[in-house]
């Protein structure tokens, strides 16, 4: 994925009238429509986001900023190339919500920068994740979970904010391997209710060195509609 595209919001024309779901229904949503749902969930990212950097800065030890420079409908078939190809190694973290908007929640973290993100926050330095030895001792783990905590709750508070829905997130599971196993264990649970993602990418600026994260809603079809119309975009 070209950098110049990251200030642009990306409508994949393939999956235009299709979000997570085979219902005929799903073709309501037109070239038109989607482009200004992508325009409304990257606003809200970003305000997620700001809310998030300042949680963040505690855990970091030093202030960051975050933002959504890119929103996406993705094929879970087309998510490894966001992180370069299925033997890419990963963080993963895989959250269930439940509540007014059902469905799941996954972040996506290069293993350089999950761990570049974790030395920070435990400020230590970083430990090469070329080696073949290489894994995350529990502490790294547990401060990993922490920060996809805050990440996604700060996003749920954001999208209540805008559209008066509650989701609660479920304890997070943390999984550290090739892009391509973690997305074909995802894709077994997924796709019970549907075969799409909203992926906004996430950058975190004023670390050593810029980080991505990348952040997957994958709401059912029901939760969907629901938030669209709350949020003011169905028809």
């Amino acid at each position: 994925m070209s950098e110049n595209d990251i200030n642009e919001t990306v409508v994949d024309e393939e999956y235009m009238n299709k979000f997570g779901a085979e219902d005929s229904e799903a073709n309501e949503i037109n070239n038109k429509n989607l482009s200004k749902h992508l325009d409304v969930f990257k606003e809200i990212g970003n305000i997620g986001a700001g809310h998030a950097a300042s949680a963040l800065a505690d855990i970091l030890g030093r202030r960051i900023t975050m933002s959504v420079p890119e929103a996406q409908v993705l094929p879970f078939s087309q998510i490894v190339d966001v992180l370069n190809g299925p033997e890419t190694l990963v963080a993963g973290v895989l959250i269930d919500i439940s509540g007014e908007i059902d469905g799941y929640i996954l972040l996506l973290l290069d293993m350089d920068d999950a761990m570049a993100m974790v030395s920070q926050a435990l400020h230590e330095p970083p430990r090469d994740t070329s080696d073949p030895d290489f894994a995350l001792t529990d502490m790294e783990k547990d401060t990993l979970l922490e920060i996809s905590n805050i990440l996604v709750g700060s996003f749920l508070s954001a999208i209540s904010s805008f559209s008066g829905l509650g989701s609660i997130p479920a304890v997070p599971q943390l999984a550290v391997d090739m892009l391509g196993a973690i997305l074909s264990i995802a894709m077994i649970e997924y796709g019970k209710i549907g075969d799409s993602a909203l992926f906004l990418k996430t950058q975190f600026n004023d670390l050593a060195g810029d980080i991505n994260g990348h952040f997957f809603l994958i709401p059912d079809y029901n939760s969907y509609k629901i938030l669209l119309n709350a949020l003011g975009l169905e028809g």
